[in-house]
């Protein structure tokens, strides 16, 4: 049920996928908090419904005493449900979602925590099956031959590894990643693990076209670049904002995987094709 019901919020866009395979990566015994009716929410979450719904209750009180109002009625309603969310700790919605924020400042599952950060999602239709935009994606050595932004990715071991980043005025920025997530032919989620100068969080999906035309790649980012909003401004301004990278790393991986080279900058073939490090 919980899961039928996670599927729906995530299909009419109330949670993004990246959300929700964050959340899919929880630990068991979050989940088995969240679905048992304990604590399942943060204690600022916590004060913020106790005090919120007991102002709403003595709103609608007063209301509905001296109006005799409908709304005041539904407004007292409203107020004790914050409350009771507030000192038990336990949220209905979340438990049927599946989430968790008891243990949100330490959770190791979360590398850019909710409510900071900001989110890309992007998608191309390539014409290649999903097993061969898969392989070529799961080999992390082969996203820079595509996107310009990254220097070198380097596979650890581990399902882990090393990544250098183009950074606004010359600079680079390093992070070591983990894949955390991961369905053959479907899914590949990634997140930086700690100690990275960007903490980012990533996914792709490869999704067999309906009519038969391929395969329709999504990409999800969600980061917290250096200096928050303003560090997002000033990167716009050099031209290295991610939303503007996913856009053009996709066209680039859609002509490698359709042409099987890159076009070099005055729109001759580059000669590299995609079957190369393919590995």
């Amino acid at each position: 049920m919980a899961e039928s019901m996670r599927l729906a919020a995530e299909e009419a866009g109330l949670i993004s996928n990246q959300d929700a395979q964050e959340q899919r990566g929880r630990d068991e015994s979050s989940a088995s908090s969240a679905s048992s009716g304990g604590v399942n929410i943060s204690e600022w979450e916590r004060w913020g419904s106790a005090i919120g719904g007991g102002a709403l209750a003595v709103f609608g009180v007063s209301r509905l005493l001296t109006h005799k109002s409908l709304t005041g009625a539904v407004l007292a309603l409203v107020g004790g449900s914050l409350i009771y969310r507030g000192t038990t700790g336990h949220c209905t919605m979340y438990q049927a979602l599946g989430f968790n924020t008891s243990e949100a400042g330490d959770n190791p599952n979360v590398s850019v925590r909710a409510g900071k950060g900001f989110k890309v999602e992007k998608s191309v239709a390539i014409n290649k099956s999903p097993e061969e935009l898969y392989r070529f994606w799961r080999n992390f050595e082969n996203l820079p031959r595509f996107m310009n932004h990254l220097e070198a990715v380097q596979e650890t071991g581990g399902n882990r590894s090393h990544w250098v980043a183009k950074a606004p005025a010359g600079s680079t920025v390093q992070w070591d990643a983990e894949i955390y997530n991961e369905k053959e032919n479907e899914l590949i989620a990634w997140r930086s693990l700690e100690g990275a100068d960007v903490d980012n969080a990533g996914s792709v999906r490869f999704e067999a076209d309906p009519a038969g035309r391929g395969t329709i790649v999504r990409v999800t980012l969600k980061y917290d670049p250096p200096g928050g909003a303003l560090g997002k401004i000033v990167a716009k301004l050099f031209g290295e904002a991610p939303d503007q990278q996913i856009d053009e790393d996709l066209r680039r991986f859609k002509q490698l995987m359709e042409a099987g080279e890159m076009p070099t900058t005055d729109g001759q073939p580059s000669g590299r094709s995609a079957t190369a490090g393919n590995a």
